[in-house]
């Protein structure tokens, strides 16, 4: 009986090969969507997260895969252009059938995936702090939102380990992301008794080169009486002139910090770190955090980036906040793909709330039962002389995330976990 269901089997499968049908190995694997810029002014922070997504790929099948099939990757570059980063999107739910995307660095890029994810009930893991103010069925948060990064980051300035700043300088890079987190670190501030006169506002274009301009103006600012401090989220490869500027300029972190919330160890690699040391950035992971798990991850990186020859990482890998926050996403997709033994995506939304993770920071990273963001630790660490960071402050456990911030108006209405469209 067994052996004439295979003869069966075959010939269905030769009469189908005859007839130009798709192949049945096809079904064998679950097609997985990575959405990362690899070109543009946003390839300096995406590429290697689409690498760390590919070596979570292949670390799951050399295990087994996942529901006994192998992970196919589907690599897309929408090249730091955000209109298609949505057209890619498309293609991956539709053409490619991916199972789940793992993509997106800015918040306008995100923005421009959210609604076709949403119309087309697709699912998006998204690996980098953001702005908050967003909750999507279609969307899990992996990156912190702003009370996991900014609020603190501008308590520990304020505070005398900190400096005790009194004035401050929002800097970023002109769209959502940084606009909204200024818009309630603004809030913040003056609920502190900051005054307006104390807070100086710029921003820059993607790709922004010369800084001479924006520098001069900080200098100034900080030379009018009260210690000042600087709040970063220029975004990309503006990052390398920004800091080159920094050093040229002379200020130096104990007399103006700088503390960056889109600047890690991927970011200063083509710079001179060395008139940046004790200037900050603030994340949920640094590489020199010291525990088994990182040493794991670290070891494996530097492994993986040497036999694929990643440009740049494979004489000197380097793991960062985002890839953390990639790597999370990628086996807590797979865990819950395994609870919910389907990938029908309402099966696995359904099956990710209270999945947990050892993750590299040395915490258990957990998925919120409700809103869709993980319970993440906050380090803040000073920029060394080589390039790393010197964690100086950090959370005594991990911060449960708050995606509507309570210094924007009318978000204590807010419900705290997805319904449906994403609230905007």
């Amino acid at each position: 009986m067994q052996r004439r269901f295979t003869l069966q089997a075959l010939t269905a499968a030769v009469v189908l090969a005859a007839a130009g049908a798709p192949a049945l190995a096809a079904d064998d694997t679950i097609k997985v969507g990575i959405l990362h810029s690899l070109s543009g002014t946003m390839a300096i922070s995406e590429t290697v997260l689409k690498d760390t997504a590919l070596m979570a790929i292949e670390e799951i099948n050399a295990k087994g895969g996942v529901l006994g099939k192998k992970l196919e990757p589907v690599v897309v570059d929408p090249a730091s252009n955000w209109p298609l980063f949505a057209e890619k999107t498309k293609q991956l739910l539709t053409q490619d059938k991916v199972a789940v995307m793992f993509g997106c660095w800015t918040s306008v890029s995100r923005k421009s995936v959210l609604p076709v994810v949403e119309e087309l009930n697709g699912l998006l893991f998204y690996p980098v702090q953001y702005e908050g103010e967003e909750l999507s069925k279609n969307v899990f948060y992996t990156g912190a939102a702003p009370n996991q990064q900014a609020i603190p980051a501008v308590e520990y300035l304020m505070s005398k380990d900190g400096g005790g700043a009194k004035r401050f300088v929002l800097l970023g890079t002109d769209y959502v992301y940084p606009r909204t987190t200024n818009k309630i670190l603004r809030a913040f501030l003056k609920s502190k008794g900051v005054a307006e006169s104390d807070i100086m506002e710029e921003y820059t274009p993607f790709g922004h080169a010369d800084y001479q301009t924006i520098i001069a103006k900080v200098k100034k600012f900080s030379s009018e009486g009260k210690k000042t401090a600087v709040i970063s989220t220029i975004n990309g490869d503006s990052n390398v002139p920004f800091y080159k500027e920094l050093g040229n300029a002379g200020l130096k972190a104990k007399d103006v910090p700088v503390v960056a919330f889109s600047v890690g160890e991927e970011e200063l690699r083509g710079v001179d770190t060395k008139p940046l040391v004790g200037h900050l950035a603030a994340w949920n992971y640094f590489m020199s955090v010291k525990n088994p798990t990182n040493d794991e991850f670290t070891k494996k990186w530097a492994a993986y980036a040497k036999a694929k020859n990643i440009a740049g990482h494979k004489d000197k890998p380097l793991t960062n906040d985002p890839m953390e926050a990639t790597y999370i996403g990628v086996y807590m997709w797979k865990q819950a793909v395994e609870k919910a033994k389907s990938t029908d995506v309402d099966k696995v939304i359904a099956a990710m709330g209270g999945q947990t993770f050892k993750a590299p920071s040395g915490f258990t990273a957990k998925m919120d039962e409700k809103n869709h963001h993980l319970h993440k630790p906050v380090f803040i660490g000073e920029v060394k002389s080589d390039g790393q960071f010197n964690v100086v402050w950090k959370t005594p456990g991990p911060v449960k995330a708050k995606p509507w911030s309570p210094f924007i108006e009318g978000n204590d209405k807010k419900k705290d976990e997805p319904d449906g469209k994403s609230k905007l």
